[in-house]
């Protein structure tokens, strides 16, 4: 028996390589329970999630409620626009009082990187980090290793060529943590504008070009461009960027013939996507949505004590 000895899931950083296995392993038994007529199962009847999610959010919010509510937890889901913040009171008094109504878990986006770990020194609840500023997006991380795995049947030795606004991605940065973890040989690419200085040293090769970063890969991660982070232009335009940087069918093929495409969403179609691609048969974005909801359950699970023999 496996026990997953972490009361909060900050970021890929401090997860082991079993962590993640074990996490992989749990969300492939659970997947099941979102293909029954009656999608729930009681076990974490009587725990409590807050969602609390301080930026805007349709994929991750709504997988992290299913995933809570087809484990029988009681959820509550807060936003900033409707929560008390709006009239001054600070991110901490929030969490206090809402640790005042005793939750066991507490689910965080937040746009300032570090926001989960000074709530965890407030609180006694478990907390899962749901997107800290630029710094990291553990559960999509997740997700995707859990793709990748369901579709090649492995991640060590892969090659994966993720591409787009790396800067200011908190998905690119838990994606390198844990693909090099496990093992998988990672390119990055992207306009050098978009390029973080130093970061051959996170164990990835930097190509701009992106037909040659595209050439041989099992795995072709696209990412959008974060025009709310930026605060200033780093390229020309839209159009230009998607004539030089965008997925499309003739760039796809320099890949595998088997390659999959992946897009943590959401997806800018014609900006770092075609239509073709992203619908086309490479693509495992919507497998993507469905692996988070398992692996959510997974990470709740195990993080209220759960195990898996």
């Amino acid at each position: 028996m496996s026990k997953f000895g972490h009361k909060d899931l900050f970021g890929m950083g401090q997860l082991s390589v079993s962590d993640i296995k074990l996490i992989l392993d749990t969300a492939e038994s659970l997947k099941e329970i979102s293909t029954r007529d009656i999608k729930k199962v009681p076990t974490l009847r009587g725990k409590s999630v807050v969602n609390f999610f301080y930026e805007p959010s349709t994929r991750t919010r709504t997988s992290f409620e299913m995933a809570a509510k087809r484990l029988s937890a009681d959820t509550v889901s807060l936003s900033a626009s409707t929560s008390s913040m709006v009239k001054g009171e600070t991110l901490i008094d929030t969490a206090r009082n809402i640790q005042a109504m005793n939750p066991d878990l507490i689910v965080l986006r937040h746009s300032s990187s570090g926001a989960p770990q000074l709530l965890a020194r407030e609180v006694k609840a478990g907390i899962i980090n749901a997107g800290d500023g630029i710094n990291e997006h553990p559960t999509q991380a997740l997700l995707d290793l859990f793709t990748i795995r369901e579709k090649k049947g492995k991640i060590e030795g892969l090659k994966v060529v993720i591409t787009g606004d790396i800067s200011h991605s908190r998905v690119a940065r838990s994606d390198i943590i844990g693909l090099t973890k496990m093992g998988a040989d990672v390119t990055v690419s992207g306009p050098p504008t978009m390029i973080p200085p130093g970061i051959e040293d996170f164990g990835v090769q930097v190509v701009h070009d992106p037909a040659e970063a595209v050439k041989g890969k099992d795995v072709v991660m696209m990412l959008r461009i974060q025009l709310e982070r930026q605060s200033k232009a780093l390229f020309p335009g839209l159009r230009e960027y998607a004539a030089f940087f965008g997925l499309n069918r003739e760039v796809l093929k320099q890949a595998k013939k088997d390659v999959i495409v992946m897009h943590p969403g959401p997806i800018n179609r014609g900006v770092e996507i075609t239509d073709d691609v992203a619908d086309g048969p490479n693509s495992v974005i919507l497998d993507q949505v469905t692996n988070g909801v398992a692996v959510r359950m997974a990470v709740m699970y195990l993080l209220m004590g759960g195990s898996k023999e």
